[in-house]
């Protein structure tokens, strides 16, 4: 076991050294996941996290806003109104956050672009448009569809 976890630590660094051409977008005609796809998805991923970390920054840090101790109470009210939209996109980028990380550790273990339920290849249409799927479309239909049934019980 110990030294599986040794050839992951020295194959990964080289694994993320993979040259990709400009404008490079995976392909079904390339083995899939292949040093290609894990370094494009790996690089996707944290240029979202980067934006989303950016994002959240601004909206902590840089966004003052005076209307907190307006005299006009409809001021103070869309104030907070304002703040609390913030503040569920703040939550969201934070779990979102989470899933790219639990996305990027996946790259590192090799089980990236694999579904969780059935170990099915997700699909590269699929992770090109939702880089954190983690089932396959028909598992994610099956979860939806019994979330809804246990929802309306």
């Amino acid at each position: 076991m110990q030294l599986d976890t040794i050839k992951k630590a020295l194959i990964f660094p080289i694994l993320m050294a993979t040259k990709l051409p400009k404008n490079y977008t995976p392909s079904a005609k390339e083995k899939y996941m292949c040093a290609k796809h894990k370094e494009y998805f790996r690089r996707v991923l944290e240029e979202w996290k980067k934006e989303l970390t950016l994002q959240n920054d601004k909206i902590l840090f840089n966004e003052l806003d005076d209307n907190d101790t307006s005299a006009d109470v409809v001021d103070q009210a869309t104030s907070q109104t304002g703040k609390a939209i913030e503040m569920r996109t703040v939550n969201r980028n934070k779990k979102l956050i989470s899933k790219i990380d639990k996305a990027v550790k996946k790259i590192k273990d090799d089980t990236y672009g694999y579904c969780e339920e059935t170990g099915e290849e997700i699909g590269l249409k699929r992770l090109i448009a939702r880089p954190i799927a983690t089932l396959t479309v028909e598992a994610q239909e099956r979860h939806e569809r019994e979330e809804k049934i246990f929802a309306d019980s």
